[in-house]
Order: C-alpha cells, then structure tokens, then sequence
C-alpha cells in the first residue's frame, strides 16, 4: 500500500537522480517549466459522517462546484535523451452556494416532497503526479510512454439549512455543517506528446492520457488543445479532465475536474 510519506520519499529519490546522473555523463539535461491557469468544474458524490446523534449526510451534483476561490498548477521536467521525469501539481480551493437544492440526503434518502436545502459546500486539495518517461518518437510529431504515481489530497465542508415541508425530518438535521476529508495514491500508466503542424511546425497540438489503480479503483486524466511554439517556450490553450472512482467505503465515491487550461512552458 502506498503512503503519502513514501511518495514524497520517491520525489525526493527522482529528481536527485537526474543530478548524479549529469554529474557522471557529459550529456546535458534540458528542462522545461510550465504555469497554468486552470479554471474547472467539479461534479461528485460525497458522503458527510454522523454527528452528535444526527444522521450521514451526502450530495450528489452534477458540476455543483463551479467557483473557483484560488487555484495553482504547475509541472516541471527533466530530460536526457530519452529518458526524462516529470511532476505536475494542481491545488484548488472551490466553493458553491446553492438555494432550494435536492441534492442532499440523509442516511441516504433523499429529502421528502416540498422539502429543499440551502447549501453551502466548499472544496481544498491537491493532486501531485510524479512520473519517468521514455520517447519512444521525436521531432516535429513526438509521444512519450510516462509510468509513475498520483497523490490525491482532498478536504470537504458542507453546510446546510432544510427548508419547506420538513416536518418529517428530524430536528438534529434540518441544519448541519459537516467535514470529511480522503488521502490517497494510485499507480499510472500512460503517454503524452505533440503534433506539429504548419509551414514551420511552430503550431501543434499537445496531448496527454492517464490511466490507473490503486487506492482509487480507478483514476484517468486526459488533456488536449492548441499551442505555439516559440524560441524560449511554447504557449497553449487546452482542455484537461480528471476523474476518480473511489473504493467502497470511502468519504468521496466520485470526483471529476473538468475544465479549460491556460499554460506558459519556458526551457532552458
């Protein structure tokens, strides 16, 4: 099982092989930096624990995430050859209101007929990948096979007022504010790579696919979009969707992010 300590250990243990590796060839690493802004939706389904004797509560919206409050992302890396590593990072804050939803349930049920909820939800975490890559074609058109782990990091709030008919609903849960939260790590496969077209290639397309297992029974991320490529970096407009399945028995049974990129990458 993989832990949040160790996959900081095989972070650390990855990028200080690049540099005891350059300090034994003569060839030289070329390296490249990428800043994004990234502005997704979030859809899922969460699970709230009991509380002083009231009941569990959940929410299953579809995109009820849609106000981002902050976010960074960033990736960096590291290539000699055809042999590389990568790390990409995304942090987000998002929040939502919604008035009259039926979207939540307690212990499960949903709310009685004439009866609604004023929610308030609100979502912080992280996702660190950390992966090595192999080019397997280089040039103007290149693909790259990436092998490595993701960190998922996440903590939820949710905050609710039951209004309307709720003279069914227990007095302890017409009002509730309730906190969970869900660590975990899951082993990728996958490739990425460009497509360069134009009479001097400068324009192409940048693509990204991810697939894999672990503590999530299943996690995939796809990206892909329009750039430019410049002496100093390339600029780009992209699409990027990330989704979890979570195992049985876990606070989050299902997360998406899914939303339109912004990035500058710089090499050197």
């Amino acid at each position: 099982m993989f832990s949040i300590r160790g996959a900081a250990a095989t972070a650390i243990l990855c990028f200080a092989l690049p540099a005891i590796a350059c300090a034994e060839s003569a060839d030289a690493w070329r390296y490249q930096g990428t800043i994004y802004v990234y502005a997704p939706s979030i859809s899922g389904k969460t699970t709230f624990p009991e509380s002083a004797g009231g009941s569990s509560a959940s929410i299953d919206g579809e995109d009820m995430l849609n106000a981002l409050e902050f976010a960074f992302m960033g990736a960096i890396e590291a290539r000699r050859g055809s042999w590389g590593a990568l790390t990409d990072f995304v942090y987000l804050n998002l929040g939502a209101d919604a008035a009259g939803s039926r979207d939540l349930a307690l212990d499960g049920e949903p709310l009685p007929v004439g009866a609604a909820a004023d929610l308030d939800y609100d979502l912080q975490g992280w996702s660190w990948t950390l992966a090595g890559e192999y080019g397997v074609i280089d040039g103007a058109r290149t693909l790259d096979l990436i092998a490595g782990a993701r960190v998922l990091d996440i903590e939820s709030r949710l905050a609710w007022a039951i209004t309307g008919d709720v003279g069914s609903v227990p007095v302890l849960d017409r009002e509730g504010d309730r906190r969970t939260t869900l660590q975990n790590v899951d082993a990728i496969l996958g490739c990425k790579g460009r497509i360069g077209f134009g009479d001097d290639q400068s324009w192409f397309v940048p693509y990204y696919l991810d697939v894999g297992t672990g503590e999530s029974d299943l996690t995939w991320q796809a990206m892909a979009g329009l750039g430019y490529s410049l002496e100093w970096g390339d600029v780009l407009v992209a699409w990027r969707y990330l989704d979890y399945e979570m195992a049985a028995g876990t606070p989050i049974k299902e997360l998406t992010f899914n939303g339109p990129v912004v990035a500058v990458s710089f090499r050197w």
